[in-house]
Parts: C-alpha cells; sequence; structure tokens
C-alpha cells in the first residue's frame, strides 16, 4: 500500500524555488496516484493569492502549476487560517479553494499522513 504524503508550503512563491520545488513534488506525486495532500503554512498562503504578478519580482508564475493539483488527483488543499490572518489574505481573495483550518485541525492534518515534506 501507498504511503500517504503531506506536503506543507511554508515560502512565498518570489522567496527562492522552495515554492516551485513544492509544487512539483507534489504534481509528480498525484501523477503516479499517491495518497497526497497540500498545506499552505505561514508565507506559503501567499502562493493562493489571486491576481498575483510574479513578472514585477523575475519570478514565473506559479498560477497554473496550482490550478493543475486536481487534474493530478490532489484534492485535499488546506490552508492555515491563521496564517491568513496574520498576513491580511481573506478568503475570497484566494486564487484557489482550499479548506481553512484551525491550529487543533492543524495538529489532526499532521497526524493522518505517514510522510510530511515542508518546503
Amino acid at each position: 500500500m501507498a504511503r500517504s504524503l503531506l506536503l506543507i508550503a511554508r515560502q512565498a512563491p518570489w522567496s527562492g524555488l522552495a515554492a516551485r520545488e513544492a509544487l512539483d513534488i507534489v504534481l509528480a506525486g498525484g501523477a503516479f496516484d499517491l495518497p497526497m495532500a497540500m498545506l499552505f503554512l505561514d508565507d506559503g498562503v501567499f502562493q493562493l493569492a489571486a491576481a498575483q504578478q510574479p513578472a514585477a519580482v523575475q519570478q514565473k508564475d506559479l498560477t497554473a502549476n496550482l490550478q493543475a493539483l486536481q487534474l493530478f488527483g490532489v484534492e485535499e488543499l488546506y490552508a492555515a487560517g491563521r496564517s491568513l490572518r496574520e498576513r491580511g489574505l481573506a478568503e475570497d481573495a484566494l486564487g484557489l479553494p482550499v479548506r481553512l483550518l484551525d491550529d487543533a485541525e492543524l495538529t489532526a492534518l499532521l497526524d493522518r499522513f505517514d510522510e510530511v515534506i515542508t518546503l
């Protein structure tokens, strides 16, 4: 039986390669039908913001990769509600539907998966 994997994205999309690498891992796992989910935590919630302008900071747009997650079978997408609030992001300003979790739900989510990778 395949081991389940939770990938935690903690980096803003413009802070380096971590955001793109996290998406690549999840897309690859989804292509092989691994049980996977993705959690956006801390500055990683900025990856969810709609209407980003990555060219202004000479970065590539991750929007298409994020939209492809469901096509690759990665349907469990989560975001930490506290991270959104601390960064002034409203749920209706996100470019991707995610389930918002409180701190207790985050702990339960971590316990559900066999492996957890944080980038």
